[in-house]
């Protein structure tokens, strides 16, 4: 398995080693749960395959530390449903709450109300920057569109077309989208972008807007794609067309696996989700029990709270036919508890 951005992701596992093990025993008794402190991780369309790593690397950083948790959010793609789903968290009154906002401005209100009453707030893989969220710990959105457009480029040559599906207003994905666009025009102007649809994790609106697109460019390279839902929507249509299409993606699930060990899709580049997960809980953790340091800054005077992570990088990884199986969620989860 090919990992980037190690550098980070060995940073964050020394941080966390240094953390779960504090040389000093009054560290040692600071770095735990109360008896019934429970932190949640909320997200939309629950039951997505994405989720269950993330959450178990939260778990696993959870118990640790003698913390309780609980897996919360919406099985829709709707906002209005996701933020009552975290409404609905607040009445539990827990320590803190992992956060993956569908969309950044919707949720600055409850991420900030949320705070104010007490509840911390860390989002990640996807972010509200402009609430007061303590930390956010996602993969590199931009080094992930770099190397999809190099690794298209290095399969196709320096001339050739190119498309996009996006999920407009999910702030990671628009990144890895917008990204590539800008990156393939600045260094590969040859490289030229002749479809751009949006289908919203939506694996039908992908398998119909990339029928439409092949119908309009017959001649289409290649196709980068900011998710693993609608890249299983995109690979039929090409399949069903029988073209001659490069596909990348971003994440994977077991179908798009799958189609990576049959060759049907080139690569994937994945999060490193456990580690998101487990950074995850680390920084909500830190942000509930700030007050067990006392940082070299002004917050005293300035009344925020101290535990400020503007953000964490998870690293990602490049799953191909090669390593497939080291991404096998079943056997991932064979002896876990899922819930």
């Amino acid at each position: 398995m090919r990992n980037f951005h190690k550098a980070a992701a060995v940073a964050a596992a020394t941080l966390t080693s240094a953390i779960l093990l504090p040389a000093t025993a009054s560290a040692q008794d600071g770095f735990k749960c109360e008896e019934g402190e429970t932190y949640i991780m909320n997200v939309m369309v629950s039951a997505h395959p994405y989720w269950v790593p993330v959450y178990q690397g939260f778990k696993q950083a959870a118990e640790a530390m003698g913390c309780e948790t609980v897996f919360s959010g919406t099985p829709d793609y709707d906002i209005t449903k996701q933020i009552a789903s975290f409404e609905q968290d607040l009445v539990k009154q827990p320590a803190g709450i992992l956060l993956h906002p569908m969309q950044s401005d919707p949720f600055i209100e409850p991420i900030n109300r949320a705070i104010d009453s007490g509840v911390e707030v860390v989002t990640f893989a996807a972010d509200s920057p402009k609430s007061n969220r303590t930390a956010y710990i996602t993969s590199d959105n931009v080094a992930e569109a770099k190397f999809a457009a190099e690794e298209i480029v290095k399969q196709v040559g320096e001339e050739g077309q190119y498309a996009v599906l996006e999920n407009p207003g999910q702030s990671n994905h628009d990144l890895r989208v917008t990204e590539l666009i800008s990156y393939m025009e600045q260094n590969y102007p040859g490289m030229k972008l002749v479809g751009r649809q949006a289908t919203n994790q939506d694996s039908n609106a992908a398998y119909r807007a990339t029928a439409s697109i092949l119908q309009a460019n017959p001649g289409l390279d290649a196709m980068w794609i900011p998710e693993a839902g609608s890249a299983e929507g995109a690979v039929a249509a090409v399949l069903e067309a029988e073209a001659d299409v490069l596909i990348m993606h971003a994440d994977v699930t077991p179908t798009t696996l799958e189609h990576i060990k049959a060759g049907n899709i080139h690569m994937a580049l994945n999060p490193n989700q456990g580690v998101q997960g487990f950074m995850g809980f680390v920084t909500v953790f830190m942000a509930a029990h700030s007050d067990m340091f006392d940082p070299f800054n002004d917050y005293k005077v300035s009344g925020y709270n101290p535990m400020q992570i503007p953000f964490i990088d998870n690293g990602f990884a490049v799953i191909t036919k090669e390593n497939a199986d080291s991404f096998d969620l079943n056997k991932y989860m064979e002896g876990r508890d899922p819930s």
